[in-house]
């Protein structure tokens, strides 16, 4: 089948900044991609290129097949990352209100249910806790049971129960067939929700893959961490790379059945321990691997600030600016 949002070459400015560098990617049907990056590298302004309130200077984008601006709405759902509907309305009336906006929306009540503010919908929006408002805000971009939906930071300010809340409702939405594209700092939600992952730094997509294989390739070794006073010199000559971290020792490469090997030399060395502690590799070795290498590249080419970053702005609908990834200016 073909894909269903695509990005060709997408390039954009602010100014002297690139916020995006020739991004291409391809989402196919049902499928949840999240994309991650620092601050500043561009995902806001990618999802707005892709969604058709950004033009961009080059390359082209296109939703089902339709450039952004031409695609059926009641097909698209839209959070931005920056929100911010009627507050004197309460959540119900919110839901319903973005309801009236489609020729087949769902039953508000429903939705008001799916995102977990059943107890609050007769709260005006203003009186709402910042996750509550959050999941309003999720909840007007689902009313209309888009095909597509575009999330920008959709959980930012939920707290853990109702960010798996809407975790398990974006589950629900991508086994009924909605191709979802989300934004997140949350390494978590990302390894959790998305079929395939892109980082997203300095304006380009550095990588992407399933989270499985991301981590394959970036994510470095296996860690065994050791919580002892002792210095790496105690541990000189053993087959794993040994080096010294706050609270310990991080010995590299261990599998599990290779832990009591570790010990016995701990033991055999006298060096003192209260604990150990094995870890795999997850995404955020692989975020932390990817954005630190296009930053040390960066500065090495001279660059300046981080496309994206504070000293380029884009207006925005309600007359204030906003960075091109969506922070406040």
């Amino acid at each position: 089948m073909d894909a269903v949002v695509v990005a060709d070459g997408l390039e954009k400015r602010y100014g002297d900044t690139v916020a995006l560098g020739g991004v291409s990617l391809a989402v196919e049907p049902g499928e949840v991609f999240g994309l991650i990056g620092p601050n500043g590298a561009g995902k806001t302004t990618l999802v707005r290129a892709l969604t058709g309130t950004t033009v961009p200077d080059v390359g082209s984008a296109s939703i089902l097949g339709s450039e952004p601006t031409a695609v059926d709405r009641d097909r698209l759902g839209v959070l931005p990352q920056r929100f911010s509907p009627p507050e004197r309305l309460t959540a119900a009336e919110l839901i319903d209100y973005y309801a009236g906006l489609y020729g087949d929306a769902r039953e508000p009540g429903e939705v008001i249910a799916d995102v977990g503010v059943a107890g609050a919908a007769d709260t005006r929006y203003e009186d709402l806790s910042g996750g509550q408002k959050r999941r309003v805000c999720v909840g007007t971009a689902l009313v209309n049971d888009p095909d597509v939906l575009f999330l920008d930071e959709p959980t930012t300010g939920i707290d853990p129960a109702g960010r798996r809340t809407v975790w398990r409702l974006i589950e629900a939405l991508a086994e009924g067939g909605t191709t979802v594209f989300l934004t997140t700092h949350d390494m978590a939600e990302a390894e959790r929700l998305a079929d395939r992952v892109g980082l997203l730094a300095d304006g380009k997509l550095v990588a992407a893959g399933t989270p499985g294989e991301l981590i394959a390739e970036h994510g470095g070794p296996n860690r065994l961490t050791v919580e002892t006073d002792a210095e790496p010199g105690r541990l000189e000559g053993v087959s794993y790379p040994v080096e010294g971290r706050d609270g310990g020792l991080v010995v590299e490469g261990v599998e599990p059945a290779e832990i009591g090997d570790v010990v016995a030399t701990l033991e055999k060395r006298e060096v003192p321990y209260t604990g150990l502690t094995w870890t795999e590799p997850d995404l955020e070795d692989v975020y932390l691997e990817l954005a630190d290498g296009a930053e040390r590249l960066r500065t090495l080419r001279g660059g300046g600030p981080p496309p994206g970053g504070e000293d380029a702005v884009e207006p925005t609908a309600d007359g204030g600016e906003t960075t091109p990834d969506g922070g406040e200016r």
